[in-house]
């Protein structure tokens, strides 16, 4: 299969392009710089340069294609308008260039859903709606295409995909608790986020590509929710400095956007995805990752 793929060289693209090529699939890979280009290359995969932004480029690369996965992301934490803005577009981009062809697009999307009351599920209805939603109620849009001749997948990744190399949210937590000389976490830190590690996401991304029907939701959730106190104790044991509880409050504004997060309870199953694509996660746990020194440096 021709896959086109957008954020080739990020952090979970690199482990994708990598999956597919090495499953003898046929890659290209989008690359906004030379620099993204070359890790593009590196991995086997053919360049297709532009960004988010060159809606008609991408358009081009996935009708060509004999499937699209789309992992990028503006990622601005700042403005994250931003990012939900151009999320939307691509994936409306993608999912007209692919309509009526019965080509599979799969895509990332999130699995932090608050105030469920239970481990949020497969089933649970994402909750975004519409342009000004997070990530531009990007997911619910794309799922409608299932009904107009898209085998739509929705990748749920777990709010930390980590590993060596990871510069999301768990490195940013590290990073706050080296300038602040403590690893703090919310009350009695017993919020729980998933957790799952970055070759387990990617072959899950692969086999959502290859057999998942249209309008499947996939949880790439190895953990169900890891206690946000033991992820704090584990960087502080790391990092040489203490572990201390401090109001949500607080942490969300020392930490912009990502300690919003940090306070949330979302555990999430994925009994169904297993069940249904005989996934089973096998990299190491966040805790291990951590243990390991991922994380130790900025």
């Amino acid at each position: 299969m021709h896959v086109f793929v957008t954020g080739a060289s990020g952090f979970i693209g690199r482990a994708v392009v990598a999956e597919l090529v090495a499953a003898g699939h046929t890659v290209t890979g989008l690359a906004r710089s030379d620099a993204s280009a070359s890790v593009v290359e590196d991995l086997g995969a053919a360049v297709r340069r532009g960004d988010l932004d060159d809606l008609d480029g991408i358009h081009e690369a996935a009708t060509a294609a004999d499937g699209v996965i789309h992992l990028a992301n503006k990622h601005d934490w700042t403005t994250p308008g931003v990012s939900d803005r151009a999320e939307r577009a691509a994936v409306q981009t993608i999912c007209d260039a692919l309509a009526g062809s019965d080509k599979p697009f799969v895509f990332a999307a999130g699995l932090a859903l608050p105030g469920l009351g239970h481990p949020a599920t497969e089933r649970d209805v994402n909750p975004a709606v519409g342009p000004d939603s997070p990530r531009g109620g990007a997911e619910n849009l794309a799922l409608a295409y299932a009904e107009k001749g898209v085998r739509v997948v929705s990748a749920r990744f777990a709010p930390t995909v980590h590993g060596e190399g990871d510069h999301g949210f768990v490195s940013i937590t590290a990073a706050a608790a080296r300038r602040r000389g403590a690893s703090t976490y919310p009350g009695d830190g017993a919020n729980r986020w998933p957790a799952v590690h970055r070759t387990d996401a990617a072959r899950l991304v692969r086999l959502g590509l290859e057999s998942a029907p249209a309008g499947t939701v996939m949880h790439a959730a190895a953990e169900e929710g890891v206690p946000v106190r033991a992820i704090a104790e584990a960087l502080a044991a790391r990092l040489g400095v203490p572990a201390t509880s401090a109001p949500a409050e607080q942490i969300a504004a020392e930490i912009p956007f990502v300690g919003r997060f940090l306070t949330l309870d979302v555990p999430a199953s994925s009994t169904i995805t297993r069940e249904l694509l005989g996934w089973q996660p096998t990299g190491p746990t966040l805790l291990e990752d951590i243990a390991a020194g991922h994380y130790d440096q900025p």
